[in-house]
């Protein structure tokens, strides 16, 4: 069975103490691909070291994620442009928009979000979207952004069936994660109404573990509880999910 992790933050501090075991546990789960995303400058290198020692394995987005635009967005917007200039990227991300910690700079990070959804119609590029209570902010800007090149993933899908059909009609994968275990997460309700077809798995570790881990660290190899949770609410085996979403992380995906 091959699993796809769609996105991970595998080079988290809350993995420096066990981070090669972390990632032979995800291996021997199944998980052969994962996709991480950038958060700011301070971690490229990180990326970098950690793609170069799993070659195959790791592929590297590159983005300012939305709560980490601050006074000097725009060095870091360069920087995010510099590097896209350079070499080659899974997708840029994560980008979009987070309201649930600074309402402030709202139309920063609508710029760098704009900003960033340009640069990825530039290079060819699929775009990963961070969203946490920003809905309507988010497809504000894909409204204004829509149109030939803009597709891509909505990581940590948390809306509801008509956010996620509009999300699909924006050329967006939903990326599914521990959330949908969760008893009061909602998803679960209404996801197998959504062609598999629309739906990619992730783990956003080290945050979000799915149940029975809920509260704990979160690890790229519980992508397979993930998947076995997905495979009971569509009633499909487990090797089904993992193949379809693979599939779809790779019709997605530049690399």
């Amino acid at each position: 069975m091959f699993l796809t992790d769609t996105h991970t933050h595998l080079y988290s501090e809350e993995f420096d103490t066990d981070r090669d075991d972390m990632i032979a546990r995800a291996i021997s789960a199944g998980v052969r691909r994962f996709y991480v995303p950038s958060i700011d400058s301070s971690y490229t290198q990180q990326m970098y070291e950690l793609e170069a020692k799993y070659p195959g394995h790791i592929a590297l987005m590159m983005g300012l994620h939305p709560t980490y635009v601050k006074e000097n967005y725009l060095e870091e917007l360069a920087h995010v442009e510099e590097e896209l200039a350079r070499r080659k990227f899974a997708a840029v991300g994560e980008i979009g928009i987070d309201l649930y910690w600074d309402k402030s700079t709202l139309k920063q990070q609508q710029h760098a979000f704009s900003y960033q959804i340009r640069l990825a119609k530039k290079y060819n590029l699929p775009i990963n979207i961070h969203c946490r209570e920003a809905f309507d902010e988010v497809f504000e800007v894909l409204e204004s952004e829509k149109g030939e090149g803009l597709y891509g993933i909505f990581h940590c899908f948390t809306g509801d069936f008509e956010q996620a059909q509009k999300a699909i009609g924006y050329n967006m994968k939903l990326g599914i994660g521990g959330v949908v275990t969760f008893k009061n997460g909602k998803i679960d309700q209404f996801i197998k109404d959504i062609g598999l077809e629309h739906i990619v798995l992730e783990t956003d570790a080290p945050y979000l573990a799915p149940a029975p881990y809920r509260g704990k660290r979160n690890e790229s190899g519980y992508t397979l509880l993930v998947a076995e949770k997905l495979a009971a609410l569509y009633g499909v085996t487990t090797a089904e999910i993992a193949r379809i979403t693979t599939d779809n992380a790779s019709e997605i995906f530049a690399i």
